[in-house]
């Protein structure tokens, strides 16, 4: 039986307009599992208006900060009273393992509502300036207005929970589309916020093909921000639609990150977390250590327990707990990564294991791709240079410090970074001279509520989470009072006659 949702507009479930409804597939299997309606111009034209209106006539923005606190937790509430039905919904929609979806991505969705409503408070406190005049000055965040987020397939529900919790927490209402191949938790999620009552319109939920209505909703009038995550191609789209009029955009449009193996890391560690730092969610991930730096004292070794440990990685079933790695999305991304690992072939990079659709019967309908190691790597091939995003890794060996920065920043994009290193002195003086947004030490993927993301160069602007974050989906207004003895400041004077 095929599940079937509605989008979520000014408060109600419901269908589109046109009546037309878009299959979901299983990328595991190749099935349909779900039909979903697909939004047109006149469905964003309502969605737009609903949240206008909230905003701008709501009660929303003006409600107490402790009530606001209380819809933020219960939201939070209703994800994990509903986290098996989640994590279902993300392993059958986007393929990835069961354990992932289940003590990764549900829990952390549901945690960063609660951090926020937890934070808003003191986030949105104004605060004096101090001024060497007779005068004050009050700084004083507030919301933005209407916030569209625009969120990726790789981690559907996760991505849009970070978005959400701080849009709302900051009093602003927002449009949430989601990828149309990865659908699912957002209309779930919607179909919540209508459950526990939100104002009408300070939530909707569409669902539609970016290449769609992208145009039509970015440079539409009644937006006042938009949040992106997504590929750099798509980024670089929606600034051209937003330019149409101005409004805040934060842009996170990938990375091709690079880890650095010096000689006296731990090793076993090293590997381990470098096979999670690119095979982790089929290497779906904006920041995916594809280029992993290896100090030549250690490369051989390093090289031999990866590889080892990469061959012996599980596909299968994303539901089965044993599994390991599951599909790619699509045919398409998997035709995508194909092509870049015959590329690489073809430049004369060496495959030491993976590289081709794997042989197993039980997986021939699903998008599954094997675990790929290249060696032999020159800095100004293909798939050093651009993101693949799958499971691909390059090993290359460096010599020196100076050599490895090089390597490591050779790149336009600059998004994430890891160090290895016993030594955290030399690790953190290394972290200051690599040009990337986020740079790990001796750990990947760790992200904190409390500390913001986000990179630099070609992997975007702007960040999401810590105060830093929650920011972002702020205005800062600065109010004057000026202190003059009598009440007449030199400007009251300057033409008095």
């Amino acid at each position: 039986m095929k599940l079937e949702y509605q989008m979520l507009i000014d408060g109600n479930l419901c269908e589109g307009r046109s009546g037309r409804r878009d299959k979901v597939i299983n990328p595991a299997n190749g099935q349909v599992i779900a039909q979903v309606p697909l939004a047109d111009k006149e469905d964003v034209e309502l969605a737009l208006g609903a949240a206008r209106c909230a905003f701008d006539k709501g009660e929303w923005p003006k409600i107490s900060l402790a009530k606001r606190k209380d819809y933020l937790l219960e939201i939070s509430k209703a994800i994990l009273d509903n986290a098996a039905e989640f994590a279902q919904l993300e392993t059958q929609n986007a393929g990835k393992p069961i354990k992932e979806s289940t003590f990764m991505d549900i829990p952390s969705s549901a945690k960063t509502f609660e951090y926020f409503a937890h934070n808003l408070k003191r986030y949105l406190k104004g605060r004096k300036v101090e001024l060497e005049s007779c005068a004050e000055s009050f700084l004083y965040p507030e919301p933005r207005g209407v916030v569209v987020l625009i969120v990726p397939w790789n981690y559907p529900l996760l991505i849009a929970c970070w978005k959400m919790a701080q849009a709302l927490a900051a009093g602003n209402t927002i449009i949430l589309k989601p990828s149309s191949s990865t659908p699912l938790s957002a209309l779930k999620l919607g179909a919540i916020m209508q459950k526990i009552g939100l104002p009408k319109g300070v939530v909707n939920v569409i669902n539609a093909p970016g290449i769609e209505i992208g145009s039509y909703l970015c440079s539409n009038s009644k937006v006042d921000m938009i949040s992106f995550t997504g590929s750099k191609e798509a980024g670089e789209q929606i600034m051209s639609f937003a330019s149409k009029n101005i409004k805040k955009l934060i842009m996170e449009l990938g990375g091709k990150s690079a880890s650095i193996i010096l000689a006296d890391c731990d090793i076993e560690a090293a590997v381990n977390a470098s096979l999670c730092s690119i095979f982790l969610n089929q290497g779906q991930m904006c920041t995916a250590m594809s280029r992993i730096l290896v100090e030549k004292k250690i490369y051989e070794e390093f090289r031999k327990q990866f590889v080892e440990k990469a061959k012996r990685i599980k596909l299968g079933d994303p539901f089965n707990p044993e599994t390991q790695m599951g599909p790619l999305i699509s045919s398409g991304q998997r035709e995508k990564v194909i092509s870049y690992a015959k590329e690489g072939e073809r430049e004369g990079a060496e495959v030491l294991c993976g590289g081709k659709i794997p042989k197993d019967p039980k997986l021939k309908n699903g998008f599954f791709f094997e675990p790929t190691v290249f060696v032999n790597i020159k800095p100004e091939m293909k798939i050093f240079q651009e993101e693949i995003f799958g499971p691909v890794a390059c090993l290359s060996e460096f010599s020196s410090i100076s050599q490895a920065v090089e390597l490591a920043n050779n790149n336009s994009f600059g998004l994430a970074c890891s160090i290895w290193s016993q030594d955290l002195e030399k690790a953190k003086k290394l972290s200051m001279q690599i040009n990337a947004g986020v740079i790990w030490i001796n750990t990947y993927g760790s992200f904190y509520n409390e500390a913001p993301y986000g990179g630099f160069k070609g992997s975007g602007f702007g960040k999401e989470l810590g105060r830093e974050g929650f920011l972002e989906y702020t205005r800062l207004k600065h109010v004057n009072c000026d202190l003059s003895e009598g009440g007449k400041p030199l400007v009251s004077q300057w033409y008095a006659f």
